[in-house]
């Protein structure tokens, strides 16, 4: 019986094996388990040389387990290093690490700015209406912006489907859906047949805003404008309105920012000069306004009851302003190296 065990634990080629030796010759059912059972059923005489002798080859079968277990452990451990080594020195992170488009986290935060401040956000068609583009908006017939130099018409120019020139149509789509107040900030993509070059692309993007309630003024704008740029530009930062003319705003205003990297010491006499703003102290950023009573007829408010502001920027502009983007044609040529540095925030 041990010889039969010790041959079978030597055959064993792996754990799984030896374990089934092990039930088979040191189990309770094994033969050896069984002669010692029957040691009791032997004469009185023949008791002590036979458990001696079942003792010593149950002792033998177990030291041969042992050892080979440890001797197969081994192997399998040293098969396992061989077999699952991993190269540590390869790239741990085999996916390029992506990045958010800075145009779209720059739009979200502008939203947040806004929400902030009571502001709603919304969304509409990039394929709009001419009523909603133009019309609603007080740009009349004969307006230089509606030919087909300057517009996108999907069809012909007769269709009345443009893809919109600017985001305002959310203002006239604001004030039909919600009524009044309306408090609306609406960043979106825009579409006019500019050249693609430094400073302009034909698709970009804006963000506008209108506010209409009782009694609001250009001071409520200025305000207004003077906390978003302080969020956008850090501490200080304000605006100013020169006049200008906008179909959809009277009075209107063009909105200009303190210069961002001189904060205005370069207008100073004896100031340093500035390259950002050509020492004037100030750069152009936006147009603005009140909301003209036409536009808020033509929504069915009364303008004699309220009145409302408006003001739009590009973004891209912004982002220029920000970040020292000096080409636009980044900005929409998918190259990951521009997005890269931006991560996920902007």
């Amino acid at each position: 019986m041990r010889d039969d065990a010790l041959a079978a634990i030597k055959a064993a080629g792996d754990l799984d094996a030896l374990k089934k030796v092990r039930l088979a010759h040191a189990g309770d059912r094994s033969p050896i388990a069984l002669a010692n059972r029957e040691i009791g059923a032997l004469p009185p005489q023949a008791r002590a040389e036979a458990g001696k002798r079942v003792g010593m080859a149950r002792k033998a079968v177990a030291e041969a387990l042992a050892a080979r277990q440890t001797e197969l452990t081994a192997e399998r451990d040293e098969r396992v290093l061989v077999e699952e080594a991993v190269d540590v020195t390869l790239p741990w992170d085999r996916l390029p690490r992506g990045a958010r488009h800075p145009l779209t986290t720059l739009q979200e935060r502008v939203a947040d700015v806004f929400v902030a401040m009571g502001y709603e956000v919304a969304e509409g068609p990039e394929l709009e209406g001419e009523w909603f583009n133009f019309d609603a908006l007080n740009i009349a017939p004969d307006h230089p912006a509606r030919s087909d130099h300057d517009t996108f018409f999907v069809e012909s120019v007769d269709s009345g489907k443009v893809l919109r020139t600017q985001t305002s149509p959310m203002q006239v789509r604001a004030l039909l859906a919600r009524g009044v107040p309306c408090y609306v900030i609406s960043p979106g993509k825009v579409f006019r047949t500019d050249e693609l070059d430094v400073t302009h692309t034909p698709v970009f993007h804006q963000i506008e805003g209108i506010a209409v309630d009782e009694g609001l003024t250009m001071g409520h704008l200025k305000g207004t404008l003077d906390r978003f740029a302080e969020v956008m530009f850090g501490e200080g930062m304000t605006t100013r309105f020169r006049p200008n003319y906008f179909p959809f705003t009277e009075p209107s205003a063009e909105m200009d920012l303190k210069c961002f990297v001189c904060r205005g010491a370069s207008a100073v006499p004896g100031g340093p000069p500035c390259r950002t703003c050509k020492s004037e102290g100030w750069i152009e950023w936006g147009g603005c306004g009140m909301v003209n009573p036409r536009v808020l007829v033509a929504c069915g408010v009364d303008p004699k009851r309220y009145s409302g502001f408006a003001f739009g920027m590009g973004v891209e502009r912004t982002l220029m302003f920000r970040h020292n983007a000096e080409d636009m044609r980044d900005m929409v040529e998918g190259d990951v190296r521009f997005t890269l540095p931006f991560g996920m925030e902007v």
